[in-house]
């Protein structure tokens, strides 16, 4: 495992997972977020988002953590590993509730970009096991036995793998 993407819900916890697993394995971490929400919560136009992306995984080891539906070919094409987290949309708008809750008004994600209150994006929460996580296992799908795709299902899942590479 030298370039691994991890994708999943909003509040399923990847920046936090990601940054364990970095510090299991030593791989720098790019937290995608970070680079694409511009001040005031202004979203990065498609193709210059593409060309930042290819940048930040353009090295030979690096965990990337954030979704991107419109960039999966970029992180897939590169990456070695996919990892899923694919928890229930219940904990994952907890999570992400209490996130806001806790660091309202602060910049989490992204400098510029204070933590708030958006209906939207608990409603994308609600919507992803229905929505985003069928057509991702489709395009995983596509990429056949070129990438190894780890589907963890809860935060147990989660722990037990991380303690298995501290293991090794």
């Amino acid at each position: 495992m030298n370039r691994i993407a991890i994708v999943g819900s909003g509040g399923a916890g990847k920046s936090t997972f990601s940054r364990e697993l970095a510090a299991l394995t030593g791989l720098p971490v790019v937290h995608l977020d970070r680079h694409y929400w511009q001040p005031g919560w202004i979203e990065t136009p498609v193709e210059k988002w593409r060309e930042i992306q290819s940048k930040l995984i353009a090295g030979e080891n690096w965990i990337a953590d954030g979704n991107y539906y419109r960039t999966f070919d970029l992180r897939f094409g590169r990456a070695d590993t996919v990892i899923v987290l694919a928890f229930s949309r219940y904990l994952c708008l907890f999570r992400a509730f209490s996130r806001t809750i806790r660091n309202y008004g602060k910049p989490i994600q992204s400098d510029g970009c204070p933590e708030r209150f958006e209906l939207e994006f608990y409603r994308w929460i609600w919507n992803f096991p229905k929505t985003v996580l069928p057509e991702l296992y489709s395009i995983l799908d596509s990429y056949g036995n070129k990438l190894e795709v780890i589907k963890l299902e809860t935060p147990k899942q989660a722990k037990y793998y991380l303690e298995s590479l501290g293991r090794l």
